[in-house]
């Protein structure tokens, strides 16, 4: 089991080696993926509409993380939307944590910046460090999940949805977003 865990860890951070440019098709694939995302918090979270209409700006991301015991690690990939000027900025994440837990995850994060200087701070630094603990089962839409995260950011809101996955983890993690050239 072990060797497994620590097989898809590896697999998730060989990724992070590379530093291609973004491909149109992954450019498609991530305007998708919001689309989607954006749906299901809504439908979750209705409030969040009027949150995302009247803020600075926010974002969208796509991550997978393995908590293996006392260590966590995760990648993902997403896109910062300017309300003001409208523009999108394509984004790559990695985080990394120490902490209580196991379980394998895909899910989605939604942060919602209601300071412009959080949102530039964002978009150009991109360093988060929050703390986090949860429990979800999901698969294919089915089964439930309890989180709670914290960003020690103030101005931001963030959405957590498990998309599939096992774990049960109570974590200090480190999270660097940065331009997807």
């Amino acid at each position: 089991m072990i060797k497994k865990l620590s097989i898809v860890l590896m697999m998730l951070l060989i990724p992070l080696t590379a530093s291609a440019e973004i491909s149109e098709k992954n450019q498609r694939e991530t305007l998708e993926m919001r689309q989607e995302v954006l749906a299901q918090l809504y439908a979750n979270n209705p409030e969040a509409e009027d949150m995302i209409a009247n803020a600075e700006g926010y974002a969208v991301f796509n991550n997978g993380g393995v908590n293996l015991i006392l260590l966590s690690a995760g990648s993902g990939k997403g896109i910062a939307h300017d309300n003001k000027s409208g523009k999108d900025t394509f984004m790559r994440m990695a985080t990394g944590g120490v902490g209580i837990g196991l379980g394998i995850k895909d899910y989605r994060t939604v942060m919602i910046f209601h300071k412009r200087a959080m949102f530039d701070q964002f978009v150009d630094k991109g360093w988060d460090l929050s703390g986090q603990a949860d429990a979800a089962a999901t698969i294919d839409g089915q089964g439930g999940e309890a989180n709670a995260t914290d960003s020690v950011v103030s101005g931001i809101t963030v959405y957590n949805m498990t998309e599939k996955g096992l774990a049960l983890q109570a974590t200090l993690q480190g999270t660097k977003y940065w331009k997807w050239d």
